[in-house]
């Protein structure tokens, strides 16, 4: 039994922030030097009553639509996001009525950040294969912006807001790109350097949470925000992607040279310029695409494969490595091959 992405779509909101505006929220940050370090120039914001679930359904309604693909055909949904619409239930089952997809179709949500793309091509191909599921729509959605404080700007400099449909199936489809292998991994060590410590069961909101704390690059955000921990997270992804690639590589039976295109989540420039030079890898094959999306955490390796498959063109046997790492820590990888 294959299994293939055969259709793929993204959402980005309207609404945008470039640089040029945050400089006139931060006049003595160097935006220039921020520009070459991110490589994000400008991101998508989503308006204040947008949820992640909006932005995947607005995905999924393209997806769907653009390639007249039949509703009834679909027998299950995956939802990727941190920010699920409300504590219970699953938001899955909210765009299963919303998107007016059939009631036999499973639903679930996943939990999980920059790898949260990967990790649901591996939950979906492990169900056509085991003959639960033959249409499978994956989606990933984020708001990133909504748990960043103002003032956090090396945070605001580089994440953005976005959404992704996939259609994951036992025929080819449109893109009829074959689903291979899987490596995936965890290190729990490292949950706090990428975290929201407070608003769920763990530790409630209180008044001591949404007290300002200002870091030693002058960055200020609440217990209740976004925080990550860049220097770990640098490290962290330098010492761990190498080595996934590399295990990858081993499980298919394949060498470097034998992948055509890299896309990898796309953390920030300099973490992907670092992960290149280690592996050797040409400049030309490695995609960096995060100069007007910015980081989009689940949905990043998405939205820059979509824009791959558009660009160029691949011939039967052409190879994609997809690689993704972040939140948890956790990390994963496949690789897809045109047929």
């Amino acid at each position: 039994m294959k299994s293939y992405i055969s259709y793929l779509c993204y959402h980005l909101p309207e609404r945008t922030l470039t640089n040029i505006e945050l400089k006139e929220t931060f006049p003595k940050w160097n935006v220039d030097e921020m520009y070459q370090s991110t490589g994000v120039f400008s991101r998508h914001i989503a308006e204040s009553n947008q949820t992640p679930s909006d932005l995947a359904f607005i995905a999924a309604e393209n997806l769907l639509n653009e390639n007249s693909i039949d509703r009834t055909k679909i027998d299950f949904i995956l939802f990727v996001t941190q920010s699920n619409d409300y504590i219970t239930p699953t938001t899955a089952c909210i765009l299963q009525k919303r998107l007016c997809l059939p009631v036999t179709a499973g639903a679930i949500d996943l939990n999980q950040g920059c790898t949260g793309f990967i990790y649901g091509l591996s939950i979906a191909d492990g169900l056509i294969k085991a003959g639960t599921a033959s249409n499978i729509l994956l989606l990933t959605a984020e708001t990133s912006s909504k748990y960043i404080h103002k003032k956090d700007k090396s945070c605001r400099f580089l994440f953005g807001d976005g959404s992704s449909a996939a259609i994951i199936s036992d025929t080819p489809g449109k893109l009829g790109m074959k689903i291979g292998k899987f490596i995936l991994g965890t290190d729990g060590k490292g949950y706090q350097n990428i975290i929201i410590k407070y608003g769920a069961a763990r530790h409630a909101i209180s008044e001591a949470s949404t007290e300002e704390i200002k870091d030693e690059y002058g960055n200020i955000r609440t217990e209740s925000n976004f925080f990550m921990n860049g220097n770990s997270v640098f490290l962290f992804s330098i010492n761990v992607v190498p080595k996934l690639v590399t295990q990858i590589l081993e499980k298919s039976g394949l060498k470097l040279n034998d992948i055509d295109l890299f896309v990898f989540h796309q953390a920030n420039k300099i973490i992907l310029d670092t992960i290149r030079k280690k592996l050797c890898i040409p400049e030309e094959k490695l995609i960096i695409d995060i100069e007007h999306t910015g980081n989009t955490v689940s949905s990043s390796v998405p939205i820059v494969l979509k824009n791959v498959l558009s660009k160029y063109s691949f011939l039967k046997g052409n190879r994609i490595m997809l690689v993704a790492f972040g939140v948890g820590y956790s990390w994963g990888a496949t690789i897809i091959t045109a047929e």
